[in-house]
């Protein structure tokens, strides 16, 4: 019974001389190492809209939802569903449009504080309305190909809309008039594009 005891009193005088050893959260943030992974930011900037973050996080906690209405795409990162993996930051087509920080004190009183969203632009087909994408997505992937894109009509007409070298063309009324072959070079779903394809 008395080594235990000495045990305990040579233990209480090292931190009365070290100091304790428990951190002092919250009034001193701790350091966290380079590889922690804390929460996701969206970088508004960097981030094309692409989706691939909604698909792949395993817990749910990025959704998408589009309306052709009001014409955007809204991304919605929920941290009280966040698992904190890192799969959003790994699958990011562009490498920074989401990132884990270092940051891991969420907490807060309602749920509505804990999220994080980004509005982006969606395409529409000129003949049916249908969403085809992000516009910044389209951009993106013009730029990736560089000359390539001009094998294809809808990042061409992108890329020339964007930097003012062709005009808005009018929407095609499908109830009136019929697509035709000359058609296919507007900005048009994959569905109407071929529809033009097949018109003999």
């Amino acid at each position: 019974m008395k080594k235990p005891k000495l045990r305990e009193l040579g233990e209480a005088i090292k931190a009365v001389i070290v100091g304790p050893y428990t951190s002092k959260f919250p009034a001193e943030m701790p350091e966290v190492p380079d590889r922690y992974r804390g929460k996701p930011n969206f970088d508004e900037n960097e981030c094309v809209g692409c989706g691939t973050c909604a698909l792949v996080c395993p817990a749910k906690a990025i959704t998408m939802e589009e309306s052709a209405q009001t014409k955007l795409r809204r991304m919605v990162c929920r941290y009280d569903m966040c698992i904190f993996c890192g799969t959003c930051e790994v699958n990011c087509i562009t490498e920074k449009g989401i990132t884990l920080s270092h940051e891991f004190e969420l907490s807060a009183l309602d749920r509505k504080d804990m999220q994080e969203e980004v509005e982006k632009e969606v395409l529409l087909c000129e003949a049916c309305d249908e969403i085809i994408g992000a516009v910044d997505h389209i951009k993106w992937v013009a730029r990736r190909l560089g000359p390539r894109a001009f094998g294809n009509p809808l990042l061409m007409l992108t890329s020339l809309q964007s930097l003012g070298a062709a005009d808005q063309m009018p929407r095609i009324d499908k109830e009136q008039v019929a697509l035709k072959r000359g058609d296919r070079i507007r900005i048009l779903c994959p569905k109407c594009r071929q529809e033009t394809a097949l018109v003999v």
